[in-house]
């Protein structure tokens, strides 16, 4: 709320002992004051009814000039609504038209997430929502579209658009999840009205994604490939490989594995997706690889990025990228070549060491340990004690075995 008061500053006299009667404006515990231009003694002031005494001898026509200007200051006051600042109410006394503020369009708010992530080299998902951002808009055609302008329409029809390019249910799915993300953000901001929001009636569908793993025997037939006068191939097989004795150890997580993640025998690290902290025991055959990928002049145990890229940046995100497409490509012509029927990428590893810990009749339980999952009831597994490592590590044994040795 704004209050106005008429009122003689009585802090400060004029040359000849009179005071300026001023117009003391409120708001939020904010005070700003505006001069009247009018003066008198304090002895021709009236504090009560907060105008000009009677005994004055112009008292009639000052008072007529405060009240009119009062007024004035009320009326621009409740122009300004809610937008109210002291620049603006001086604006409009003095004849000049309000600045009306330009909306925030959904592109200029996205942009500065985006820039925000970028800054804190949240590369990854800087990417993830600029994609999102671009496709959308491109669906739209109007990049100065408003918040408020999104509707459960409009959404619905980019979801159809998705699906008739052949976009599939979780790729859909990931898109409306950033829209969503953005949304909520803008609401927060006080960007747009939560009013508008147009995601509650939105059922964002998803699917369960096919099992990707292969047998252990396929794992075995590229363990048994003679590479060595194909070095992009090897490196590709080993980097595979690597993954699949590590337990599915990410791409993204190997590349940034140093000599201080080897403790005692072990790769100790955090994984960048989720945080959680893993230490996997380093068995010969992975043990192997690291010491054929070994250069001196690089501090990373794979020397995919250069020891001064900054982690998690846009640059160290766009190699990463870069060497699983290119292990896609050499492992998927691998798969081909040795009769594999499923197609191989980066992600098979993982689905592979976990079911073939199960067909070896290993618990759900101990293998959602091993790789780092919940399982079962959240609530119930704070009441629960993790495996004994040396568990874990018999399992582990166990499932990257050569098969000729089980």
């Amino acid at each position: 709320m704004v209050h106005v008061r008429t009122l003689l500053d009585t802090r400060r006299a004029r040359f000849d002992g009179s005071f300026n009667i001023i117009y003391r404006i409120t708001h939020y515990k904010k005070v700003y004051t505006l001069s009247s231009g009018i003066s008198v003694h304090t002895n021709h002031w009236n504090s009560h009814s907060s105008e000009i005494d009677r005994i004055h001898p112009n008292a009639a026509r000052l008072n007529l000039k405060l009240s009119k200007r009062f007024f004035e200051i009320q009326r621009a006051i409740l122009e300004l609504e809610d937008h109210f600042s002291i620049e603006e109410l001086k604006a409009l006394l003095e004849g000049k038209p309000k600045q009306v503020e330009e909306p925030i369009t959904f592109k200029t708010f996205s942009d500065k997430l985006i820039k925000n992530m970028h800054q804190i080299n949240k590369s990854g998902n800087a990417l993830i929502y600029q994609t999102a951002v671009n496709r959308f808009l491109a669906f739209c055609g109007n990049p100065n579209i408003l918040f408020n302008e999104i509707n459960y329409t409009l959404l619905e029809q980019f979801s159809h658009s998705l699906a008739i390019q052949g976009l599939k249910v979780n790729s859909i799915s990931n898109y409306f999840r950033t829209l969503r993300a953005i949304y909520n953000k803008a609401i927060k901001q006080k960007v747009v009205e939560r009013t508008f929001y147009p995601f509650y009636d939105l059922k964002i569908k998803s699917e369960r994604t096919l099992k990707r793993a292969v047998l252990r025997q396929d794992i075995a037939k590229l363990e048994q490939l003679d590479l060595s006068e194909n070095k992009p191939a090897k490196r590709a097989l080993d980097s595979f490989l690597l993954s699949f004795y590590l337990i599915g150890i990410s791409f993204t997580d190997m590349a940034y594995l140093t000599n201080k993640n080897v403790i005692e025998g072990r790769i100790v690290y955090r994984r960048r997706k989720t945080h959680k902290e893993y230490s996997i025991k380093l068995f010969p055959q992975a043990k192997a690889i690291l010491e054929s990928f070994y250069q001196e002049d690089s501090k990373y145990l794979i020397p995919i990025l250069p020891n001064n890229v900054v982690e998690d940046s846009l640059r160290a995100k766009k190699l990463i990228h870069q060497w699983i497409k290119t292990t896609n490509k050499y492992i998927k012509r691998m798969g081909i070549d040795v009769g594999i029927p499923a197609p191989l990428t980066t992600y098979v590893a993982r689905h592979t060491f976990a079911t073939t810990a199960k067909k070896l009749g290993y618990s759900n339980e101990l293998i959602a340990e091993a790789l780092g999952h919940e399982y079962g009831n959240k609530i119930t597994n704070i009441y629960l004690d993790s495996f004994d490592s040396v568990v874990v590590d018999e399992m582990h044994l166990h499932v990257i075995a050569p098969l000729d040795k089980e």
